[in-house]
This record gives structure tokens, C-alpha cells and sequence, in this order.
């Protein structure tokens, strides 16, 4: 599969596209795409056209929503509970993103490097996520797997392989590491809300300043809590982020279920979801 076709495909399973989707709009990348990979289109419907249009991609060319995908599938729905684990993603840490986070009793960062990935930054992408988690992993493909055990070998970070048989293969679990933790850094991951409830807890009640001044007086009181507690803290907020139709959930299709999932859809989204699904390619 050459380049110039990569880049539509990662325009495939992104909320612009399933937006136009849901509202009966016209999409050209979705159209375009069926109609260059895929045959008798018009005997089938979308939920078929989708699954196709994956299967493509998890056989030649595992982009970065396939592993968050599987991620998600894997870990998520099929080892945890939805109603009890909490995932994010793209969340800003330091100067990096996390990829993919998932918050149980414990939070874990994923670092995911695809086939198309480079390690150019990946030390101070770990770097950077030891300062707000205490848990890290790499997730790659089985020919990445010689070079990040070597690079990974004296660390904490776990290392996952996304095999060719669309299993995570857990090769080294990661080791808990909270000696880097930054207040700094970890405040800037919170929302107002959620670092005003931490403050709240510990206080009693919020700074009595100005708006102007807010912002730096909550930190000051949140880098004084403990950061062994004030962590605890932080994840107990980030939980709370997930908010999700669990019932109208389980009835995604596996391939779409990290789109709905960070799309934060409504009843209505999904029942537009699974009317769309049914109908005949329209392209």
C-alpha cells in the first residue's frame, strides 16, 4: 500500500468524518475511500463498507487509531469495566501527549509507536509522562519489539506488542515509578473543577482571592498537599471524566468503538449511529 494512499485512510475513523456521517452530509473522504477499496459497495451497508475498510487497515497499514482501538477493545472492554476504569487520550503532559491513558485502581500511560513511527522522541515522551503518572508503556509492532527492549531495558516503562493476530502481547509489564512526579506538571492536567474539588478536600474551602489571582493561589495550595496523596487526587478527578451511554456503548461495532467512545455521543447520536450503520452506501 503506497504513501499517497496513508493519508486518507487516517481521515477514515476521525469525528469530522462521522459528524458529516450522523447528519446525512455528504463526505468525500469516506465515499472516496470506499470506492477505491472496496468491491460491490452497493450490495452492502455501512456497518459491512466499516469493517472491510478496518480489516484493510489492521492487515496493511496499522495506523495510530488501530492500536488505540485495540487498546481500547483490549484493555478497556474486555480486561476492565467501564463503569469502574476511565480511558483518555491526546491528554498534554510536560511537553508531550499521552496517547492513551487508562485509570483503574492504578493509571497507565501507552506510548503507542506504529510501524510508521519513529523513537526520535520517545525518551522525552516517557520522561515527560513520569512527571504525572507512575506507570508507563510502549506499544509496537512484533518488528519494533529487539529495538525497544534494548533501548527499554533498564527501565521501569512496560513494553506491549500489538501482534499480527490483533492480540496485545504483554512482553514486560511495566514497574511503578513515582520518583519524578511534578505538582507543577500534574496541575496542569486538571480542570478548574477538578483542581478546585482537590483544593475543597484539603482546605475546606477555595482561596479568597481575585479571579486574577486564582489560578497561582490554588497551585500554591496544591503543591503543599502531599504528592503521594495529592496524586490519588488527581486520578480520582480524571475518572470522573468519562461519561458514556454504557448500554448504547455495548452496541457499537468493535471497529468504531474509540470513535463513540471519545465522541462523548448522546442517546441520539447513537441511535443516529446505528441508522447510518443499516443504511445502503449512499456515495
Amino acid at each position: 500500500m503506497n504513501s499517497s494512499n496513508n493519508i486518507i485512510l487516517n481521515r477514515v475513523f476521525t469525528r469530522n468524518t462521522f459528524t458529516d456521517l450522523l447528519t446525512e452530509q455528504f463526505n468525500g473522504t469516506y465515499c472516496q475511500v470506499i470506492k477505491r477499496y472496496i468491491d460491490d459497495i452497493k450490495t452492502k451497508n455501512n456497518r459491512t463498507l466499516i469493517s472491510e475498510i478496518y480489516g484493510i487497515m489492521t492487515h496493511s497499514y496499522r495506523n495510530e487509531y488501530v492500536y488505540k482501538n485495540t487498546l481500547l477493545n483490549k484493555l478497556l472492554i474486555s480486561k476492565h469495566s467501564l463503569k469502574r476504569t476511565t480511558a483518555l487520550t491526546e491528554i498534554p503532559i510536560s511537553k508531550s501527549k499521552a496517547d492513551f491513558i487508562l485509570i483503574n485502581g492504578i493509571a497507565v500511560v501507552y506510548e503507542i509507536k506504529t510501524e510508521l513511527d519513529s523513537f526520535d522522541r520517545l525518551e522525552s515522551q516517557l520522561n515527560d509522562y513520569y512527571k504525572a503518572f507512575d506507570h508507563v508503556c510502549v506499544v509496537t509492532c512484533e518488528e519494533n519489539f529487539k529495538k525497544i527492549e534494548e533501548l527499554l531495558k533498564d527501565s521501569p516503562v512496560g513494553i506491549y506488542i500489538l501482534t499480527k493476530r490483533k492480540r496485545l502481547s504483554p512482553r514486560k509489564e511495566p514497574i511503578r515509578d513515582n520518583s519524578n512526579l511534578d505538582s507543577n506538571v500534574m496541575f496542569k492536567i486538571l480542570r478548574k473543577r477538578e483542581f478546585e474539588n482537590i483544593i475543597k478536600t484539603h482546605y475546606g474551602e477555595l482561596p479568597a482571592v481575585s479571579q486574577v489571582n486564582h489560578y497561582n493561589h490554588c497551585y500554591q495550595l496544591f503543591k503543599n498537599i502531599d504528592i503521594e496523596i495529592v496524586y490519588q487526587d488527581m486520578l480520582e478527578e480524571l475518572k470522573k471524566r468519562a461519561t458514556i451511554e454504557i448500554e448504547e456503548f455495548k452496541h457499537v461495532p468493535y471497529e468504531l468503538k474509540f470513535l463513540a467512545y471519545f465522541s462523548k455521543y448522546k442517546k441520539s447520536d447513537y441511535e443516529r449511529l446505528n441508522i447510518f450503520l443499516n443504511k445502503k452506501f449512499g456515495g
